[in-house]
């Protein structure tokens, strides 16, 4: 069987991004996104929680203002980060908000905090998810854990790499299942003890009082803050939406504020939710046991469903939801990480490569290093929730902590009449107070349990995409000095157009975005074969990348742009009375359509010889070639081998 086969059976068959209902056909709408993006923040409700109720030791009562604190928080973060969705329809959310409006290089530790993040929302759905299936085994399976969830994170990027709405229509009906089951849970344990209510609000003023005069107010407050605090990761999540509001169907910001909407409401309810279980139900730590766990087995034994095996049959359901809600979590990291991947390549923070897309239109190369990255972090952890829950808290309030004094920064810059500057300032403000007194909190107490190892791997991050960009600005300083000394190049007399004729010798041009590429080839092979060649064709083959691909607007900006580059060369040659012609072609693969058009035109002037330029760096060596595609040789290797020929001519910079 044939690789392009099996590559179809695994992934699927190609898409043709320049379809207009292509793009409409994968959008997701709001129902959709809620799915594929909020599952990350909902599945917090089985670890935040229960981290926020074992910080009040026993002082239980305490965990009613915990149940009010989260409710209210999970909404301030999500309307803040509406107005991150307006400001930047296009995507990018904490990385575009930091570099725009606070700067560059603030931008790239946003950048960074969120890829680690992405990758920890993988590692840490997984291993959290394959805990609680542990929790049903033998203990001999325990060892096997980690291997468990090799493949589990084999298996998502499998799904993702056929297509992201591919990925959520299969993990749609656990997200319901897990909706449907918490919902029930919570209404009936909350009504069951009903009766408790009324009491519960002075009972707690009043215990607060007593623990207030034995610990003193600063004590209390002290004590809130630390679990507030140690709860964090209930509240990430919140921020997939504005970082990928590209996938969203239009219109794209009320689809995006719709998805929040359901994303702050189902939050708020589930964790909320659950911490007043814990309260009302007299929750108490059970070894081998999660808090929700012990809680949700007294609230189905008080049902009266059945007997004990009726009632572990249901715990055992519910509990299984909940770790494949974990699953569902973890692709929320496929679908987020490589967008910020994607948007840090635009700004030249990242290899160029994690723009483009795959066949199946989704960014590739960015799944696949998510993925890998996350496996490193599970062996380096072995699988520790524990030390993965600071990692990931720390990453996920830097970066919101960066966003919201960006979106202050904003409002105190634009005070403009009738756009409520002033609320949405202190909106942004009362979020930045929060999520940085969150990370101050984090960064402290649990510094020497993990915490280093967030910053170490930031600044390790950073440190590698400053040199990367580095490379990229000196790359196109000197393209930029190349087209300069060409662009003095004059036109000649000829206006009118000459028509190649196919029977005259033909030189084949491959040309980019570069004019001077294109002169320096031109003019390189007039002079190395005077007179030689009748015909002058001129090939461009664009790249449909994550960018281009974020809607019809700048595809066919894409469009506009190669048609002038190619027009400016076919009207060079015309002005000095050269027939020429121009061919150009759109995917995702430049390398497929360069080829097919080569071939193409081969028909046509079956006397043609192709040439392109290539960069060529004094000191070449696997960075700069992992930094720069390898698209001409790989072009020169498929013509040669139908039977084609082709020149590369050097190009030094």
């Amino acid at each position: 069987m044939k690789n392009k086969k099996i590559r179809e059976i695994i992934l699927g068959k190609a898409l043709d991004p320049m379809k207009l209902e292509t793009r409409h056909s994968m959008a997701l709408v709001a129902f959709l996104a809620w799915v594929g993006l909020g599952a990350d923040g909902l599945s917090s409700s089985a670890y935040g929680p229960e981290e926020t109720f074992k910080a009040l030791g026993g002082h239980a009562h305490l965990g009613l203002y915990m149940a009010i604190a989260t409710a209210v928080t999970v909404f301030i973060i999500a309307l803040a980060y509406n107005q991150v969705i307006e400001l930047f329809p296009t995507g990018g959310g904490g990385y575009r908000v930091a570099s725009k409006l606070v700067g560059p290089y603030m931008g790239l530790i946003s950048g960074c905090a969120l890829i680690l993040d992405y990758v920890l929302t993988i590692a840490i759905s997984i291993a959290s998810g394959v805990d609680a299936l542990a929790s049903f085994l033998p203990l001999g399976f325990q060892p096997y854990k980690l291997w468990a969830e090799v493949f589990f994170i084999g298996l998502l990027i499998v799904m993702n790499l056929r297509g992201l709405k591919e990925a959520i229509q299969i993990l749609l009906p656990i997200f319901l299942g897990f909706v449907a089951t918490h919902l029930i849970l919570i209404v009936y344990g909350i009504f069951a003890h009903a009766s408790h209510l009324p009491e519960l609000v002075p009972n707690t003023l009043v215990e607060t009082g007593e623990l207030a005069k034995s610990i003193g107010w600063t004590g209390v407050a002290g004590m809130l803050l630390l679990a507030y605090s140690q709860g964090g990761g209930t509240y990430t999540g919140l921020e997939a939406v504005s970082n990928n509001v590209n996938l969203l169907a239009e219109p794209r910001v009320r689809t995006g504020k719709v998805t929040m909407l359901y994303m702050a409401l189902s939050l708020a309810f589930t964790a909320g939710g659950i911490i007043l279980l814990y309260l009302l139900w007299d929750a108490m730590p059970t070894p081998g046991e999660t808090l929700n766990a012990s809680t949700f087995k007294s609230i189905i034994a008080s049902m009266g469903l059945g007997g004990p095996l009726l009632n572990q049959a249901l715990l055992v359901i519910v509990l299984a939801f909940e770790a494949g809600l974990l699953f569902v979590a973890a692709n929320t990291g496929f679908l987020g990480g490589p967008s910020v991947l994607s948007n840090m390549a635009a700004d030249s923070w990242v290899p160029h490569k994690f723009r483009y897309l795959s066949t199946r239109l989704v960014t590739q190369n960015g799944i696949l290093v998510m993925g890998l990255a996350a496996l490193a972090i599970l062996f380096w952890t072995a699988g520790s929730v524990t030390l993965l829950v600071v990692l990931y808290s720390i990453s996920v309030f830097l970066t919101f902590a960066i966003s919201l004094f960006g979106l202050c920064l904003y409002w105190m810059r634009n005070r403009v009449q009738g756009t409520h500057w002033l609320r949405r300032l202190l909106l942004s403000l009362l979020g930045f107070v929060i999520c940085a007194g969150i990370l101050i909190i984090l960064v402290i107490e649990r510094f020497a349990e993990g915490g280093w190892a967030t910053a170490v791997i930031i600044a390790a991050i950073a440190a590698l995409c400053i040199f990367i960009r580095k490379h990229y600005a000196h790359t196109k300083r000197a393209i930029h000095s190349v087209d300069e000394v060409f662009a003095s190049q004059p036109f000649g007399p000829g206006a009118e157009p000459i028509e190649p004729n196919p029977d005259e010798q033909t030189a084949v041009f491959i040309v980019g975005t570069s004019r001077g590429g294109g002169l320096h080839a031109l003019l390189w092979v007039q002079r190395m074969f005077p007179g030689h060649f009748k015909n002058f064709i001129f090939v461009n083959a664009r790249t449909v990348d994550s960018h281009a691909y974020g809607g019809e607007g700048a595809l066919e900006k894409m469009r506009t742009e190669a048609a002038e580059t190619l027009e400016y060369f076919v009207d060079f040659c015309h002005s000095h009375g050269m027939a020429s012609a121009s061919y150009i072609g759109f995917g995702t693969d430049a390398v497929d359509e360069i080829t097919k058009l080569c071939e193409e035109i081969s028909n046509e002037f079956p006397n043609a010889i192709f040439f392109t330029s290539k960069l060529i760096f004094a000191t070449d060596n696997w960075f700069t070639r992992l930094l720069h595609n390898q698209a001409a040789l790989a072009v020169q290797r498929r013509l040669h081998l139908e039977g084609l020929q082709m020149v590369i001519l050097p190009m030094k910079v």
